[in-house]
């Protein structure tokens, strides 16, 4: 099993050695893949962005088999070139492709919702998705669907597929036609409603072609490595979807027991 969401201390919101994320990796006996955050154009100037040539130069002494190079891109129309850029010149193993800013404005911040009802920021931020994945071919594995979930401002916070089918669909189709996975984050898979209203989501996939899913923590500190993974493989067997990690940018099944 493989950990496919890892953030070190190149990401500006976490300090995780990668020493650190080793040990308590293979005290579990899980592979790593390291995706430190690069979002280019953030507000803040120097943040979520890191010297891939310092990455790759501090990083490449403990590449082997159970430990891969990756990178968590935060999609934005405004930064393509400096995407494709990174992309043509740095060997990663792996990328993920994310949603963390919609239309200009960070969805972390409450400043985004004000002004809208919960349908309309959701709808805004899945159409931002949906532009990712069909006309952008940057990455492998689509992460975290449900981020807007975190930090959103309604009293029900939950993405629900029978709220925006339409545009659900768009985007699991377009997915499953290039063979794209989606990733199940389990850092926020702790609760029964998350649990359910993902596996809704999931099954959609597997109906219209989906294949791959890849498995993350999207861990920010060595605790939180490996975390729900047991949850995240019975999603795995309830959905018939086939969990894959990322090696040169190409897919390697997973076995579940």
């Amino acid at each position: 099993m493989y950990d496919c969401h890892i953030h070190t201390n190149f990401s500006s919101d976490a300090t995780m050695d990668i020493k650190d994320a080793i040990r308590v990796s293979e005290k579990l006996g899980l592979g790593l893949i390291i995706t430190d955050h690069m979002d280019y154009k953030h507000h803040v100037p120097g943040e979520f962005i890191f010297d891939p040539d310092e990455y790759f130069s501090e990083y490449q002494v403990y590449r082997n088999e159970r430990l891969l190079l990756g990178v968590e891109i935060g999609f934005r129309d405004d930064s393509l070139e400096e995407i494709e850029e990174l992309k043509n010149n740095y060997p990663f193993d792996f990328i993920i492709g994310a949603i963390h800013v919609v239309n200009g404005m960070d969805i972390y911040y409450k400043d985004f919702y004000e002004g809208k009802s919960k349908e309309q920021a959701y709808e805004e931020y899945l159409n931002n998705m949906l532009t990712l994945v069909k006309h952008h071919d940057f990455f492998d594995s689509l992460a975290h669907m449900d981020y807007i979930t975190r930090y959103s401002v309604y009293e029900d916070r939950g993405l629900y597929y029978r709220d925006f089918p339409d545009l659900i669909d768009a985007i699991l189709k377009e997915l499953s036609d290039t063979d794209k996975a989606l990733e199940i984050n389990t850092r926020w898979i702790h609760d029964k409603n998350t649990v359910n209203n993902f596996i809704e989501i999931l099954k959609r996939f597997k109906e219209l072609g989906g294949k791959y899913t890849t498995i993350g923590s999207d861990a920010h500190r060595p605790e939180d490595i490996g975390v729900n993974f047991g949850i995240a493989e019975e999603i795995v067997r309830v959905c018939d979807l086939k969990p894959v990690y990322y090696k040169e940018r190409k897919p390697y099944y997973i076995n579940i027991k």
